[in-house]
């Protein structure tokens, strides 16, 4: 009686005038208890029912996640893996209820991510495939159900269908391919960086270089060569980052420099920032900048010529691409005072920084634009790259970052600007005074929501200017010495410290 109300439902259902009324009636809350059944043809008729009367009403959902809905799909797939009817109709809900964060949050609990690799391996439609692929999309937004399908097997398993795909020019391959490579970018470039190191991709990687892959497709139909191409670059980008990660191995980094493997990307990446595909730029740049962590692979790009390979791909104008680029590069002048003097003593990197820095539509590039800025004057030590960041007018844009509402980013800009003071002063003087530094030191030093670390280097920069007898008689004019008297009487030991040096330098004593 039961699995026949719950067929006439599911057939009612079907018609949009009849939804509201099951709604009202509270029928759903009452076929909720029927997934739990054990009669797979109760569970087919309670999951359409269900399934139709809530699509597309958010509230309803919302109500289904919270009566425990989620672990009740993940049973299904779990228990009936190889039933078709079953499958789709877990599958769908999952899909309908996938973009809501409290779905997300309960699946996250479940064993989900082992279920949806099964069904990615044993789906044999088109139509299969995207179902799970937009359900596994929404899943990848989450940071922890990311690190589930990844230790799940998502990559692995993504990479055998784009191997087995490549060389088609079919559409529907097509499609399938870009939702494949589209999932594979979303796991690279999550939140938690090194989020792929807990997996590593098996005897999948590419038998050829991509420069004989390129060299293969010439001379075929077009569409079919720049689909083949795209393939193989995702399964080798997803190979290569898995390779290199974890970031710590600093001998996989090696490696891939050995194999070529840093330059073939390099070449591929440069042809797709001229076709504009910017899924494959950013998975590419995230890579990369997986390989510039370590101390070793800084060294070798540098000899390499890498950097300027990647300052190359400046032309592209797609924002996302342009914050991973900078970001990339942030990371190969980190720590190292070779690479900070190769990109600040290039003309055309400098006047686009500082043309970044002045984006105010995108905030997340002109904060890179300024943290790169501030990175190559911190790690050089050449009075050449100063006077160009200079001429580049990049000082003013550093002293803007001194007053930023992220206390990393004042700290990251003082200690450039005081480690640039260090090595040419005069050079920047006049810079200085035009963009009111001191009173902007001053502003920081008497506000009390200015965290001590800020304080500290506050006072650090202003010693370095002491050395400049115009700007001396501007600190004395602001009469920053009452305010560094004060702050002798600071709760931070370190800021106190600082705040008696810095008045011994002031009064000469030092």
């Amino acid at each position: 009686c039961a699995v026949k109300a719950a067929h006439v439902l599911s057939e009612i259902a079907k018609n949009e005038d009849m939804k509201k009324p099951c709604i009202e009636a509270d029928l759903v809350l009452a076929l909720i208890p029927l997934l739990e059944s054990t009669d797979q043809e109760m569970l087919l008729h309670a999951g359409r029912a269900i399934g139709r009367i809530c699509y597309d009403n958010r509230g309803l959902q919302e109500e289904l996640v919270k009566v425990g809905v989620i672990p009740s799909l993940v049973r299904i797939l779990t228990d009936y893996a190889e039933t078709e009817p079953l499958v789709h109709v877990a599958l769908l809900a999952l899909y309908n209820l996938a973009d809501l964060d409290s779905a997300k949050e309960a699946l996250s609990m479940t064993k989900v991510a082992e279920q949806l690799v099964k069904q990615l391996r044993r789906a044999e439609s088109h139509e299969r495939l995207e179902i799970v692929f937009e359900v596994l999309q929404a899943l990848a937004e989450n940071d922890t159900l990311k690190v589930q399908l990844v230790d799940a097997g998502v990559p692995e398993v993504l990479s055998e269908i784009l191997l087995r795909l490549h060389g088609s020019s079919q559409a529907e391959d097509t499609c399938i391919v870009k939702a494949a490579s589209d999932l594979i970018v979303s796991l690279l470039l999550g939140g938690k960086r090194g989020i792929l190191q807990v997996r590593c991709i098996k005897n999948q990687h590419p038998k050829v270089s991509l420069a004989e892959e390129h060299e293969n497709s010439r001379g075929k139909d077009s569409l079919h060569s720049e689909f083949a191409s795209f393939t193989y670059l995702i399964v080798f980008l997803t190979s290569l980052t898995c390779l290199v990660l974890p970031l710590s191995s600093d001998g996989n980094c090696l490696r891939m420099f050995q194999l070529g493997v840093v330059h073939q990307l390099l070449d591929l990446l440069e042809k797709h920032v001229q076709s504009g595909d910017t899924s494959v730029q950013q998975a590419a740049l995230s890579a990369l900048q997986s390989l510039a962590v370590p101390v070793v692979s800084k060294v070798q790009m540098l000899e390499e010529g890498v950097a300027e390979r990647i300052e190359a791909l400046l032309r592209a104008e797609s924002p996302p691409v342009q914050f991973k680029l900078l970001g990339t590069l942030r990371t190969l002048a980190d720590g190292q005072a070779d690479a900070a003097e190769i990109l600040g003593q290039d003309p055309q990197l400098l006047n686009r920084l500082v043309q970044w820095c002045s984006v105010s539509d995108h905030s997340g590039i002109c904060g890179e634009a300024n943290r790169l800025l501030a990175s190559i004057l911190h790690h050089n030590r050449s009075q050449e790259v100063v006077k160009a960041i200079q001429a580049a007018q990049g000082v003013k844009h550093l002293v803007s970052m001194t007053t930023s509402e992220h206390a990393a980013m004042q700290n990251e800009a003082l200690n450039a600007l005081a480690i640039a003071s260090a090595i040419d002063l005069e050079t920047l003087e006049e810079s200085f005074k035009e963009s009111q530094l001191i009173q902007s030191l001053h502003k920081l030093l008497r506000d009390d929501n200015t965290s001590p670390e800020v304080k500290y280097n506050s006072m650090g920069l202003l010693c370095r200017l002491l050395n400049s007898g115009d700007l001396r008689q501007e600190i004395e004019e602001d009469k920053i010495k009452d305010t560094l008297e004060q702050l002798c009487s600071h709760s931070n030991a370190d800021v106190v410290k600082e705040a008696i040096t810095t008045l011994q330098v002031l009064r000469g004593e030092t």
